[in-house]
């Protein structure tokens, strides 16, 4: 594994484990243990995934040491504010059954997230948290957040993938220290992505697949992923993607395949705020 350093020293493996959408509990338990038994070490999940419990469980009963594994969970726009932020956050504890969590991210840039902000720090003041960042925060939302907190978030999790590379965003993170970590990395599949021409003639050049391309594409721009899959042998794929490197060509033509706006969300819609501030995911 490779990892990259946060601001605040806190080390990110560059390759971890996306868990939306798996919230059957045993399936959720399996996939775990599965990616755990592949080498990976970060686990990703959210309140509003509704598997904390499950994640949890799998990590606790595997064995490992805590110190060799990470877990990232966030915080959904109904708890946005700084008391219900400190709320959510010991509910995640409980569901998660840790003493802390290595990556606490405020999940969408809408609600009270400016009161969920000051809460996050009290967190990693306290210890509670190793580190703390936003999730789907565009430019112009992270510049004012960083602009006028105390503590500039470490990370923001981020759609990235060929067809939507946020080169603007990637600059504006640089420029503010923020670490990007791509979510949706193989575009939900979407495009047929896994056969587009330029990325499975670089795949048949180095004996890849289109997947391990699209992923070794990633790390070659610094930026961490989180590839969801339910399948055992695509996480052993997922994560033997450090024995080869893209040349500055086909780095060049991937470059090429940039479409400039994402397909799976738009954060800057109306329809967007709408729908999500309408997600309650408890009473």
């Amino acid at each position: 594994m490779q990892y990259i350093t946060l601001c605040n020293g806190v080390e990110l493996p560059m390759i971890g484990y996306g868990t939306v959408m798996i919230k059957d509990s045993a399936l959720c338990e399996k996939c775990v243990t599965d990616a755990l038994e592949t080498g990976c070490r970060l686990f990703d999940t959210a309140a509003s995934y509704e598997n904390e419990a499950a994640i949890g469980r799998a990590l606790r009963s595997s064995g490992l040491p805590r110190k060799e594994w990470s877990v990232t969970t966030k915080l959904w726009i109904q708890d946005a504010g700084y008391d219900d932020t400190l709320r959510a956050f010991e509910h995640s504890m409980d569901a998660l059954g840790l003493d802390y969590i290595d990556l606490y991210l405020i999940h969408q840039p809408f609600g009270d997230y400016y009161g969920a902000w000051r809460a996050m720090e009290r967190l990693y003041q306290e210890g509670a948290v190793r580190a703390i960042g936003v999730s789907n925060f565009p430019p112009e939302r992270l510049v004012d957040l960083c602009m006028n907190q105390e503590i500039k978030p470490m990370v923001n999790q981020i759609e990235i993938h060929p067809f939507f590379q946020q080169n603007t965003a990637l600059r504006v993170m640089e420029d503010y220290g923020v670490i990007p970590q791509a979510w949706g990395p193989f575009s939900e599949g979407q495009c047929n992505i896994f056969r587009h021409k330029i990325l499975t003639k670089i795949a048949e050049k180095h004996r890849k697949t289109t997947a391990q391309v699209i992923l070794r594409w990633h790390l070659q721009r610094g930026i961490p992923t989180i590839p969801k899959t339910v399948h055992k042998e695509r996480m052993f794929e997922n994560m033997d993607v450090f024995d080869f490197e893209l040349t500055a060509k086909e780095m060049e033509s991937i470059a090429g395949m940039d479409i400039g706006h994402g397909e799976i969300i738009d954060h800057h819609c109306f329809c967007t705020a709408r729908q999500l501030n309408s997600v309650k995911i408890h009473g």
